[in-house]
């Protein structure tokens, strides 16, 4: 059976400045800013939450099904998926839009001035969950707005469990339509940034939260992640990376390995060993889909973190 991963397809375009923007920005004269910065260095990665969260789930033996819309822009990443051999029979092209994608710079002090378009993602209410067929499981990661709120409803009225996780998208919705979508998932996670405006902008605490969903998993970077589960709290150790490179698409890669252990029936203590491990591994590389480890490569990596077989 599939796992259905609604969610955003993006291009990310990376450049660096090779100086400090505080150099180039002076305080006083904010408010006529019109400052340009070169950057030889360059790079475009292949993201989305979508497309990364398919990404990992496809090198743990998952079978991601992606549904996303993209732009006039997207036959290298269409191009890119069947290379990997990602479903992407529910990946819709919205004819006059570019595909969603973020422009980041970066100075040497790892400072970020960031311009993101969200493109054809604004129209991924096109998409319905109803038309995917043998999916057991499911996600609504960010997303544009009306298509979150509607994939949450269709997963219910369907039947299917999923796992919401807002992401950056957390701040478009209220107290209420936030407590709405608990009451439709079976799982939430979301890292302690986006935990503490959960509960500020519900008025409840973790454990309250908890008590709506299956699971409500917590993710703390380098601090491992807590799972509060019928009324137990669960922490998870952080899996130690080979190198810290990027941080760039391991809350996805998490949720990969999450979305591989709930399918799969596991306990939390294993589900959560895994995606921390799936975060680990991604932090050492560049963008959101460069790391390259087969499923035996996979568990080698579990075994010598958890002491502990994964398959």
């Amino acid at each position: 059976m599939k796992t259905l991963i609604c969610g955003s397809i993006a291009y990310d375009t990376i450049m660096v400045f090779g100086d400090r923007f505080k150099n180039h920005i002076l305080p006083e004269q904010i408010h006529i800013l019109n400052v340009a910065f070169l950057v030889p260095d360059m790079r475009r990665e292949f993201g989305g939450c979508a497309g990364n969260i398919a990404y990992n789930l496809k090198l743990l033996g998952g079978e991601p099904l992606i549904m996303a819309t993209i732009g006039d822009d997207s036959a290298p990443y269409m191009h890119r998926l069947k290379q990997l051999a990602l479903d992407a029979t529910h990946v819709r092209h919205v004819p006059d839009s570019f595909t969603a994608q973020a422009f980041i710079t970066t100075d040497l002090d790892d400072n970020q001035i960031t311009a993101f378009h969200p493109g054809a993602m604004t129209q991924s209410h096109l998409n319905k969950v109803s038309d995917a067929r043998d999916v057991s499981l499911g996600i609504v990661s960010p997303d544009g707005r009306d298509g979150m709120l509607q994939h949450a409803r269709e997963f219910r009225a369907a039947g299917i469990p999923f796992v919401f996780d807002p992401g950056q998208g957390l701040p478009m919705f209220d107290g209420d339509e936030l407590m709405a979508f608990l009451k439709l998932a079976d799982y939430c996670t979301v890292n302690d940034y986006e935990a503490r405006l959960l509960t500020e902008r519900t008025g409840r605490t973790l454990e309250q939260l908890a008590d709506e969903v299956e699971a409500l998993i917590v993710t703390l970077g380098g601090s491992g992640s807590h799972i509060y589960s019928k009324g137990r709290h669960i922490k998870i150790p952080v899996a130690p990376p080979e190198a810290l490179v990027d941080p760039t698409g391991c809350g996805d890669a998490y949720r990969a390995g999450l979305l591989y252990g709930i399918g799969a029936g596991w306990d939390w203590e294993k589900t959560g060993r895994l995606a921390s491990l799936m975060g680990s591994i991604k932090i050492a590389h560049r963008g959101g889909q460069n790391h390259k480890l087969t499923r035996d490569e996979i568990a080698g990596r579990y075994s010598a973190a958890f002491g502990d077989t994964l398959w």
